[in-house]
Parts: structure tokens; C-alpha cells; sequence
């Protein structure tokens, strides 16, 4: 007698995500992402449903949105319609609405993955008090799986919350391939930053760096982003910039994506980073990146290979790496083709999204054991 073959169930996920993965913001446009990828691969063990948990509005608001997606989580479990929470983490308010969310999780009996982006995080977490940081440990020592950017993230929570090392996985920020084709910027060298404009991004920095550029005329650059537009506008002037460098404040996808596209360059002098989207899309573009080692950056980009690393601070040796890289295009090429295949080998959205959705397979399986 023939046997019918097992089906697997499907796995219930709600993704506790800033926006509603709306793709504002660092971690929404991973989420973003994520959820465009599992619609274009109608995976049927895995269904995710990805709702607000702080939302695009006033932050005065984000308690009620926690709330919000509390009593959601409670009424999909109560219908049997959750098997698993993904949590976003980063650092301050984040943290407090997180804790809610993964008590409440708890209570529910719903097993919860922690996935955490906060470049800061480490400070943070060093700098909280002993009922805090008590906090915090249980909540990750507590997490089904948990999810870092890098190596240096996987050794901090590890050190922090033992009792959860066992169960952390590095998986890196992901991104499509570019839809536009690269163009570059024509006769000037483009040169392109995007993030939050202010100092942990290092924007002043580089406005230094580009003053001690300026005699040179084979360049231009773009500064996109919100933030301390203003501020940065006003050095911009202040050092006689203000011809050589854009400042269209922030832009959406589709703006980015023709930023990318008109680029030959992707700067990003950051103090602090986890694992920054916007030197992934450059890569995915094949532009070539100036960054600083921080955070996991070094385990995507490797000096001289994939781009070039310079010291967090030194203006000397940002202008260096850029003149560099606007003289010599043979420079920039090899760099940019190097980068792009890093990129498509393990920074794409497809081996993202199936590593994604291992980690809530596996989550779902701490709950199914914990009820035999």
C-alpha cells in the first residue's frame, strides 16, 4: 500500500519590524527586502507577516504601536496562526519595546528569534544599569535563535549572554541586484554617501576630506540622507564645497537606486556600524567602497580586495583613499568588480532569505519539543 508523502506544516511568523518593512530606515529596508524576496518565492513551510512595532511617526507614538502588535500576536496565537516572533533589535527605545514584546511572547508560549542591528549596541548595552542589562541577558539567554551581522557581534552576545551562544547565527545584511544599469558619473567622478548625516556616520570627516580635495577638479559628491542636513550643508559652504557637493536631503528606493547607478564611489566613514546596507548596495553596483573597520564591515570588506579600509577620524587618510580612487579608474574597476562578486556569492537576497528562514524553522522546532 502506497504511503502518502509527509507534509511539512507551515511555519507562522510575525516580524516585529520598525515600519512594516515600508523600507525607511536601515533595518525596514532589510525587512523590505526579506519580505519582497519570500513574495517572489511563495515558500509553503515558511508564511511571515511583517507588522509595525514603532512606526514612522512621532516616537511618542511607539508604545502604543508595541501594544498594537502585543495584542496582535496575542489574538494570532490565541487562532493558532503564530508559530514564531522575529524581533528587530537595536538599541535604546527599541530595547524597552522589544522587551515587551519577547515577555509577551513568552507568556504566550511563542518562541521568539532576536536579530540584532543596533551599530551602538555594545556601548548601550555596557553602559546600562544592573536592572537593565539583567534584562536585556534574559531576553537574549531566553531568544529560540538569535541572529548577528557578523563576528564580532556573535563574540559580544556571546560573551554577554552566554547561555545563548550555542544558539547564534551570523547571517549578513542582504541586497537585489541593482535593476538599473551602472553608468557611473560620466566625465567627474561621482562620489556617494547615503545614511543618516551626522557625526557617528562621520559626514564631517568627509566634508574635510573632500576641502583637501577641492584644488583637484575630477570630482563630485553627493551627501544623501536626513539627519544633520543643515549643519553639514553650512561646512559644505563654509569650505567652499558648496558647487562640488549635493545635498538632497533623504531620498526614497527609486532615487537611491539612480544614485547608485550615476556613482563610481560608495564613502562611508562611520565611528560606529553593525553591518551597513548602504556598502552592500554599493557592492551589489560594483562601485568602489571607502569604509572604516567597524562593527562587521570587515567581514565583507577586505582591504585593497573588495575596497579600502581606512582609521575612523583620519581626514589624512579618507582624502588619500578617495584621491586614489578618483585617479586611477584601472583602481576603482578592480575593486568594483571585486566587490560585485563577493556580492552575488554571499550577499544576495536568495541565500539571505532561505538562511532567514532556517533560523525560524529551527525556532519553531524548540516549540514543538518543548510540548512533547
Amino acid at each position: 500500500m502506497l504511503q502518502r508523502p509527509t507534509v511539512k506544516p507551515t511555519v507562522h511568523v510575525m516580524v516585529a519590524t520598525p515600519s512594516a518593512a515600508t523600507g525607511q530606515g536601515g533595518v525596514d529596508r532589510v525587512m523590505a527586502t526579506l519580505k519582497a524576496q519570500l513574495a517572489r518565492e511563495d515558500r509553503p513551510e515558511v508564511r511571515a507577516q511583517f507588522v509595525a512595532s514603532r512606526g514612522a511617526g512621532s516616537v511618542l507614538l511607539s508604545p502604543f504601536y508595541a501594544l498594537f502588535f502585543c495584542l496582535r500576536m496575542i489574538a494570532a496565537r490565541l487562532r493558532g496562526r503564530v508559530d514564531v516572533v522575529h524581533i528587530n533589535l537595536a538599541s535604546d527605545g527599541s530595547t524597552y519595546r522589544k522587551l515587551v514584546i519577547a515577555n509577551c511572547a513568552r507568556l504566550m508560549t511563542i518562541p521568539y528569534v532576536l536579530h540584532l542591528h543596533g551599530a551602538e549596541y555594545q556601548e548601550f548595552w555596557e553602559g546600562a544599569g544592573r536592572l537593565l542589562s539583567r534584562s536585556i541577558e534574559n531576553m537574549f539567554e531566553r531568544a529560540a535563535q538569535v541572529v548577528v551581522l557578523g563576528s564580532v557581534w556573535r563574540e559580544f552576545i556571546a560573551g554577554r549572554a552566554p547561555g545563548v551562544a550555542d544558539k547564534i547565527t551570523i547571517i549578513a545584511n542582504a541586497t537585489g541586484v541593482p535593476a538599473l544599469a551602472q553608468r557611473g558619473g560620466g566625465e567627474s567622478v561621482h562620489i556617494l554617501f547615503l545614511g543618516r548625516i551626522g557625526e557617528r556616520k562621520g559626514v564631517p570627516q568627509l566634508l574635510a576630506a573632500l576641502s583637501a580635495m577641492a584644488e583637484d577638479d575630477r570630482w563630485r559628491a553627493t551627501v544623501a540622507g536626513d539627519g544633520s542636513v543643515d549643519a553639514a550643508r553650512n561646512q559644505s559652504a563654509s569650505l567652499g564645497l558648496s558647487q562640488r557637493v549635493a545635498f538632497p536631503g533623504w531620498v526614497g528606493p527609486t532615487e537611491v537606486a539612480q544614485l547608485i547607478a550615476s556613482a563610481d564611489i560608495l564613502v562611508l566613514p562611520s565611528f560606529a556600524e553593525n553591518l551597513p546596507v548602504s556598502v552592500i548596495e554599493g557592492m551589489a553596483a560594483g562601485l568602489a567602497v571607502v569604509a572604516t573597520p567597524v562593527g562587521a564591515v570587515t567581514d565583507i570588506i577586505v582591504d585593497e580586495k573588495t575596497g579600502l579600509l581606512v582609521p575612523p577620524g583620519d581626514v589624512g587618510a579618507l582624502a588619500l583613499a578617495l584621491n586614489r580612487l578618483v585617479s586611477d579608474p584601472e583602481l576603482r574597476a578592480e575593486l568594483g568588480k571585486n566587490a560585485r562578486m563577493f556580492h552575488r556569492q554571499q550577499l544576495d537576497l536568495a541565500p539571505f532569505a532561505q538562511a532567514i528562514c532556517e533560523v525560524w524553522i529551527a525556532a519553531a522546532r524548540t516549540k514543538i519539543a518543548g510540548e512533547k
